[in-house]
C-alpha cells in the first residue's frame, strides 16, 4: 500500500496586531473574543493588564496574532506604571497593524494621549469604536467617525462590541490585508505565548479585583510558588501579595471567606484550563512598595 504523502503547508497571512487604548477601553476583552479563548484576564480595575499577552487566532485565511497590551497610564507613576507604559510604547513597533481601541461615547483625554503614541501618518492602523451596542443613538456614529478621521488619518474605523462579539469579521476583514504572506508562526491549536503557570496566576489575581471591588488599591500581585502536574490532581500553591498589613486581612476577609472565594473561583478556572481537577490553595503575604521597587518587580515576573 501506498503511504499517503502529507500536503505541504502552504503560506497565508501571517503577523502581528498591537491593539493599545487608555484603561477600562475593553482592549483585554476584545483580544479574548477575537481569539475565542481566555487569554487575558479583566476586570473594572485599571492596571489589570500588565504585561503584554499574545493571543493567536488561526482559521482557514490567516493567523493573527494579537499583542495585549496594558493600558497607559496617566496616573499612579511608580516603577510598575512606568514599566506598563513602556511596554505600550515598545509594543507599536515592529508590528504589521494596530488597532486603536476607543468607546462609543467619544474620545477622552486619555484615549488623545495614547493616539499621541501612534507612528505619525502610518497607513496600518485601524480604529475600532467599542461599546458600540450600548449607543442609544446609532445617528452618534457616523460625526463620531468624522471626528475620528480628523484626529488620525485611520485605514480604518469599525464600530464593535466586543463584550457581544459584534462586527468581529468586519474588522479581522480590515486587518488581514496588512499582514504579510508566510508560514505559520504558532500551531493551529495554540492560543497564547503563555504559560499554564501564568494563566493560573492571572486567573486569581483576576478573582481578587473583582471580588475586592474597590476595597483594595492597585497593589496586588500573584505568584505560583509550587506547580505538580505529578498527580493525578495536580497541586498548585499560589500567593497573594499586598503592600499594607491592613490590606491582609482585606483580602483574606471574615473567618477566611473572602479568600477562600479567591480560591475557589480561580480553581475553577484553572480546572477548565487544564482539563482536570486542581488542588488550590491560595495565601497572603504583605511586601511593602513591591510596585515602585524594581528588583521586586523583576523577583515577579514584571521583568
Amino acid at each position: 500500500m501506498q503511504a499517503e504523502v502529507e500536503a505541504p503547508a502552504t503560506a497565508r497571512p501571517v503577523g502581528m496586531v498591537a491593539i493599545v487604548g487608555r484603561p477600562n477601553v475593553g482592549k483585554s476583552t476584545l483580544v479574548n473574543a477575537l481569539v475565542g479563548e481566555r487569554v487575558s484576564i479583566t476586570s473594572r480595575k485599571p492596571q489589570t493588564t500588565r504585561d503584554k499577552v499574545l493571543g493567536v487566532r488561526t482559521d482557514d485565511n490567516a493567523q493573527y496574532i494579537f499583542v495585549d497590551t496594558p493600558g497607559f497610564q496617566r496616573r499612579h507613576r511608580n516603577a510598575l506604571s512606568r514599566r506598563m507604559n513602556d511596554t505600550v510604547t515598545r509594543a507599536l513597533h515592529g508590528v504589521d497593524a494596530i488597532i486603536q481601541v476607543i468607546e462609543a461615547g467619544g474620545w477622552t483625554d486619555a484615549d488623545t494621549e495614547v493616539l499621541q503614541l501612534l507612528p505619525p501618518q502610518s497607513t496600518n492602523v485601524i480604529l475600532a469604536i467599542n461599546k458600540s451596542d450600548l449607543l442609544a443613538d446609532r445617528d452618534k456614529m457616523l460625526p463620531l467617525m468624522a471626528d475620528s478621521m480628523q484626529r488620525y488619518q485611520f485605514r480604518a474605523i469599525v464600530p464593535v462590541s466586543a463584550e457581544k462579539s459584534r462586527q468581529l469579521d468586519d474588522l479581522l476583514e480590515e486587518v488581514r490585508p496588512l499582514l504579510p504572506e508566510g508560514m505559520l508562526l504558532f500551531d493551529a491549536e495554540q492560543y497564547t505565548d503563555r504559560s499554564a503557570r501564568f494563566l493560573a496566576a492571572e486567573s486569581v489575581r483576576e478573582k481578587a479585583y473583582r471580588l475586592l471591588g474597590d476595597e483594595l488599591p492597585y497593589g496586588i500581585a500573584v505568584t505560583i510558588d509550587r506547580w505538580d502536574e505529578s498527580r493525578a490532581t495536580p497541586q498548585i500553591a499560589a500567593t497573594l501579595i499586598v503592600e499594607r498589613d491592613t490590606h491582609r486581612p482585606i483580602v483574606i476577609g471574615k473567618d477566611g471567606a473572602k479568600l477562600r472565594e479567591i480560591s475557589r473561583l480561580a480553581r475553577a478556572d484553572i480546572e477548565q484550563m487544564l482539563g482536570k481537577p486542581v488542588f488550590l490553595e491560595v495565601w497572603v503575604r504583605v511586601k511593602r512598595g513591591w510596585n515602585d521597587d524594581v528588583r521586586a518587580l523583576k523577583s515577579l515576573g514584571y521583568d
